[in-house]
């Protein structure tokens, strides 16, 4: 697999080692030695799987206490993801870095502990899914305003207002939102 850095540190893009011909693809998108060799020791507790239409904004999501780190991926549709860092300590607490994930491009995205998490469908029918290191708890959980102007998203332009739950358009500000060490 091709790992790519991103400008936060521990936010990686993930480019899967793909086998293709006419009949189609395989590829494998988790293998713990592979990925542990590649310095990503991880244990999942947890796989979700949403579907969305587009425009549809889910987002941003963190929780504090029991952090989730999180690989997603999609594999019908695309979207774009988004990470921030909320870690009050590190050099680039508060901003964000973003990727489009696709069905065609196959990437994946690893979204560490300490990081609020968000994504805008691009397509409709978009199916995205997650493998966390811990489980959902929704006494612990967060969101941070997705058009916080502190933070300045740029967010794909999709011609249209997205979509948005009543929790996260009740997200809170960067400044308000419980930030980790």
């Amino acid at each position: 697999m091709n790992i790519i850095e991103t400008a936060l540190p521990g936010v990686l893009i993930i480019e899967p080692r793909l086998f293709g011909d006419a009949r189609g693809f395989f590829m494998e998108t988790w293998n713990a030695k592979a990925f542990a060799d590649a310095g990503l020791d991880l244990a999942f507790e947890q796989d979700n799987h949403s579907r969305s239409q587009k425009g549809v904004l889910r987002g941003l999501h963190f929780q504090n206490p029991g952090p989730q780190g999180k690989l997603v991926r999609v594999t019908r549709g695309a979207v774009f993801d988004v990470a921030v860092d909320l870690r009050a300590s590190s050099p680039t607490f508060g901003t964000w870095v973003g990727v489009e994930l696709s069905a065609d491009n196959k990437r994946m995205f690893w979204v560490p502990e300490g990081f609020a998490h968000g994504f805008l469908t691009l397509e409709d029918d978009t199916d995205f899914l997650y493998k966390c290191t811990a489980p959902y708890a929704p006494q612990s959980e967060h969101t941070l305003m997705w058009n916080d102007p502190t933070v300045g998203i740029e967010w794909s332009d999709l011609g249209m207002a997205p979509l948005v739950s009543d929790k996260d358009a009740r997200g809170l500000t960067l400044a308000d939102v419980p930030v980790f060490a």
